[in-house]
């Protein structure tokens, strides 16, 4: 449940960051008269990702078995990859995105209400769509047969809203920065469960082989309907018998991602990047003088 949680206040919060954003900087520029089309975008973004989380859940149900396994272990992979990319995308912009969005709602503003209408969609719609799949994936490998990893994506959803209205209030400041890094090197770790869980999806839909060849079992110790089996899986997509593959693409995502995401120089922080050539020329040695 913590797992589903903390993806519903991540994606949760980017989202409500970006319209606050919006709708904060109109109010500010004296342009409630656009405020209709904004929350006309969004509200359809809104819909769209609610619509196309529905469309995969209802419609696996109609599928065989094996392919209900081979969507699930395929979407769960991409899902693992946008998400992958969403974090390290956040970590190295979050400072920026304020000023990002007002470029992008001034020239919306210049060209009318259609305008505002697909910034407003497009700016939460990718959110959106992104936040429905890595939350049905999360839920899928989740899944115990209770409500629990759905109630914990409405909790962290419903933390997002708050904490975005407390910052557009003002009543709440945090170091942005640092809080995306940390909730996304957790994510990478709940992505990894996810990765690991497609995988599985995948053997038993006999698209990978290897089902049956286990790479430990320790279900009598960590029995998967106790309090604690259920706990680990909750937040970790802990499997207590996974095969030789999960544990393997498990370690190879897990290991390299989380370390390039934390480390303090290099891709994960943008900082570290090779400088341009008129950059490294000016900071060498002076040019010589005309005799």
């Amino acid at each position: 449940m913590f797992g589903n949680y903390l993806i519903g206040l991540r994606e949760g919060l980017e989202a409500s960051l970006v319209v606050c954003i919006l709708i904060a900087y109109l109010v500010k520029t004296d342009r409630k008269d656009a405020l209709k089309p904004i929350w006309m975008g969004i509200g359809v973004a809104i819909a769209l990702a609610l619509g196309f989380g529905c469309a995969l859940e209802f419609g696996s149900q109609e599928l065989t078995f094996e392919a209900q396994e081979a969507l699930g272990g395929s979407l769960s992979i991409v899902a693992v990859g946008l998400v992958t990319w969403m974090v390290f995308w956040m970590r190295r912009t979050a400072r920026h995105l304020k000023s990002e969005l007002h470029g992008r709602l001034d020239a919306a503003l210049a060209m009318g209400t259609g305008a505002l209408v697909a910034t407003a969609f497009l700016a939460v719609g990718r959110e959106g769509l992104e936040t429905a799949l890595f939350v049905w994936a999360s839920v899928h490998a989740a899944s115990d047969g209770t409500p629990r990893p759905l109630i914990g994506v409405a909790l962290g959803l419903a933390t997002a809203v708050f904490l975005g209205w407390l910052f557009y209030r003002g009543a709440l400041k945090i170091n942005l920065a640092k809080f995306f890094t940390w909730t996304g090197g957790m994510l990478v770790v709940v992505a990894a469960g996810v990765l690991a869980y497609g995988v599985h999806d995948l053997q038993e839909a006999d698209w990978i082989p290897g089902l049956r060849n286990l790479a430990f079992d320790i279900s009598g110790t960590i029995p998967p309907d106790s309090w604690y089996g259920t706990l680990l899986k909750g937040v970790l997509n802990f499997q207590p018998d996974p095969t030789v593959l999960q544990v393997t693409v498990w370690a190879l995502y897990l290991v390299p991602t989380l370390a390039i995401f934390l480390a303090p120089v290099g891709f994960a922080s943008g900082k570290g990047k090779v400088k341009a050539p008129d950059e490294q020329g000016s900071r060498g040695s002076q040019p010589k003088k005309a005799s």
